[in-house]
């Protein structure tokens, strides 16, 4: 199934050899375990299946609008680290996403579920105290968007008849070739001026990243089945 967290989906754009010490190999290696966990929750599976609905995948994606929002709260500054791409930020592709879905009013029609605020609740955290832990969630929802995300857009077209307006998420203009991107940002990962303590705390983060999405596709799955 395509990743939706996951930055690592296509075995050609794999690093062949990489020390594995660097932040990258650690970050694939260790967490390997909890994002297969996370992959594997009914509503993303079932949904990737073509077995739920266009509306499901709205409720899905105006949860993601309250994490992108946290996510990109953080202000940019001359400091940060060169993987912090403004070309990344999602929430605005997002938000016209849901007006072509017919729910523009989904701060009110989709309000933050409990696992949701959570998630945003930890993300803003990170953003007030400038924490390295941020790096984590940046690796694994943007590289996630840039690898199996694209196979993501093509399944939800093709099962649930979504249109190019309503598939934004998943296209970065300003991105003209994914593949060098995702080298470069590795190499921008594994160059970070991060001590081991730091960098360990990171791929802790990484963990914790995968286990709020699990409880969010864990939330989403209530209302799927009861339908």
């Amino acid at each position: 199934m395509p990743k939706l967290i996951s930055p690592e989906s296509h075995v050609s754009e794999t690093v062949v050899s990489e020390d594995p010490l660097a932040l990258g190999a650690r970050l694939r290696t260790e967490t390997h375990d909890q994002h297969r966990s996370t992959e594997s929750r009914t509503f993303i599976v079932r949904l990737m299946k073509g077995e739920l609905s266009l509306a499901d995948y709205t409720r899905y994606l105006a949860q993601m609008a309250w994490v992108y929002e946290a996510l990109e709260s953080r202000t940019p500054s001359e400091s940060d680290f060169a993987i912090y791409d403004v070309r990344l930020n999602r929430l605005a592709e997002i938000e016209s996403d849901l007006v072509a879905l017919g729910a523009a009013d989904w701060r009110s029609s989709h309000p933050a579920l409990p696992s949701t605020q959570r998630y945003a609740d930890r993300l803003r955290e990170l953003v007030a105290t400038d924490s390295p832990r941020y790096v984590a969630h940046h690796y694994t929802r943007y590289l996630g968007d840039l690898s199996g995300g694209q196979a993501i857009s093509r399944l939800v077209a093709r099962h649930y008849a979504a249109t190019d307006e309503q598939l934004a998420f998943y296209r970065f203009d300003g991105i003209e070739n994914h593949v060098h991107f995702k080298r470069e940002y590795r190499e921008q990962l594994d160059a970070l001026p991060l001590s081991e303590e730091e960098s360990a705390a990171v791929v802790e983060e990484a963990l914790a990243a995968f286990e709020f999405n699990g409880a969010l596709f864990d939330e989403l799955q209530t209302p799927a089945v009861a339908a």
